[in-house]
């Protein structure tokens, strides 16, 4: 476990930043998530010289080149396997894994499942803009079907990927859902998933100016995302809107939007989001739940408690470590049946 400096006032936002350009487009959803890292990561008490991002290939892959932290700009797809390698040589690092939607899903696809399968203690972000905006405008895993791109002119034919399915599908035990227009918001889940013992994903609804402009402005506009959006937190309601009167109940085995005042709905009918909840069934209703039926489900979604990778690895190899007699290749050589040629 990385260690925590007593004063958490030690360290601000300053002490992240770099003196250099940051050479993202003007207006890209990045911007947002960076400065959002830097006001985080003073508040988790961890040491600056203990904080490790990594990337893989892509516009979010940038990201270490921009922060003030040990960094590893790794290969296409590979962040995840980088940075399973670096906890599990040193579980004292926060390790901040930076990806994108088609450098985790597509290439990547693999180490991202099996890292959140092992629940290695590090913090996913993942930036999903629908498109490949570093090789100029190619779908990706998450681009809506029947998108138009430059790799699909008469639109895209497959099924898109939903993260959060992705994360529930392999075992995950922390998922959240932030927008890039809402530095509070991820302030605070990021703070959540810094906490997190286990992989922790967070995906960013971030917008590519250039290549996917406005793909989540049903979701993210100033007049819709009220209506458009639920913030879910932990022992609450499950309550939004402009005038905070809908909600979401369980009915029937599924999910239903309901209207406060309306045929006898109270506050006391909705359901109370409880994201420790080992059973992560709910958590797949939730994360799956979007337009035009019901708002898309934002916050920390899942939260549970399970055995942590590294701390299990390490416990065997401390065990193995105590019990054999071997300490050293010298004792290896010299073990077992031995012979030796004369001249």
């Amino acid at each position: 476990m990385a260690e925590v400096i007593k004063d958490i006032g030690t360290l601000t936002k300053k002490d992240f930043k770099l003196d250099t350009s940051v050479k993202w487009c003007a207006g890209c959803g990045a911007h947002s998530v960076l400065s959002s890292i830097q006001s985080t990561l003073p508040e988790t008490g961890i040491k600056k010289e203990d904080v490790v991002t990594v990337s893989g290939i892509g516009c979010s892959s940038r990201f270490p080149y921009y922060i003030d932290t040990y960094g590893f700009h790794s290969l296409h797809g590979r962040a995840s396997a980088i940075a399973s390698g670096i906890k599990v040589a040193n579980p004292n690092l926060s390790v901040w894994v930076m990806t994108g939607d088609g450098d985790s899903m597509a290439i990547g696809g693999n180490h991202f499942i099996h890292i959140i399968r092992r629940n290695i203690n590090v913090n996913i972000i993942l930036f999903n803009n629908k498109i490949y905006g570093l090789t100029k405008g190619q779908y990706s895993p998450t681009t809506p079907k029947g998108s138009i791109t430059k790799t699909s002119p008469e639109g895209t034919i497959e099924n898109p990927f939903q993260p959060g399915e992705l994360t529930m599908g392999a075992q995950g035990t922390f998922f959240a859902r932030v927008v890039d227009s809402d530095p509070k918001m991820m302030k605070d889940v990021f703070l959540q998933a810094a906490e997190h013992k286990g992989t922790s994903v967070v995906e960013v609804l971030l917008n590519c100016v250039i290549f996917a402009n406005e793909v989540h402005k049903d979701i993210t506009g100033k007049d819709v995302r009220e209506d458009h959006q639920i913030l879910l937190k932990h022992g609450e309601p499950m309550i939004f809107g402009k005038e905070r009167n809908k909600g979401i109940r369980y009915s029937c085995n599924r999910l239903e939007v309901v209207t406060i005042g309306e045929n006898g709905i109270t506050e006391e009918d909705l359901m109370v989001h409880d994201a420790t909840n080992p059973d992560d069934s709910m958590h797949y209703n939730l994360v799956r739940m979007g337009l035009p039926e019901y708002p898309v489900a934002m916050g920390v979604i899942r939260a549970a408690e399970s055995t942590v990778f590294e701390s299990m690895m390490h416990e065997q190899v401390n065990h193995a470590r105590a019990e054999t007699k071997i300490k050293t290749v010298n004792d290896l050589l010299h073990s077992g049946n031995t012979f030796r040629i004369d001249d």
